[in-house]
């Protein structure tokens, strides 16, 4: 694709230097520089995995009183510290 576009004076150093260390043309030095900043920090996506564990298989829990069982846990962890301060 033909295209005109207009580069910053600093660009254009960089470009220009690109040209001379590489020894490869404008086109060339060009490509490369807008193929890198566009690539850079791409990277290959990771999947979330949810990690789960067995809870055992006591039959006797009831899960739908779950937050009933931990607020009477919490209760009870609360008074133990009280009583220790006493």
């Amino acid at each position: 694709m033909r295209t005109t576009i207009t580069l910053e004076p600093d660009v254009q150093a960089l470009i220009h230097t690109a040209m001379k260390e590489r020894g490869i043309s404008f086109k060339e030095a060009l490509n490369s520089a807008v193929r890198a900043g566009l690539t850079q920090g791409k990277t290959k996506r990771r999947y979330f995995v949810q990690k789960s564990y067995s809870l055992g298989s006591d039959k006797n829990f009831r899960w739908d009183k779950a937050l009933e069982a931990a607020s009477a846990l919490e209760d009870e962890e609360l008074s133990r510290k009280i009583a220790l301060r006493k």
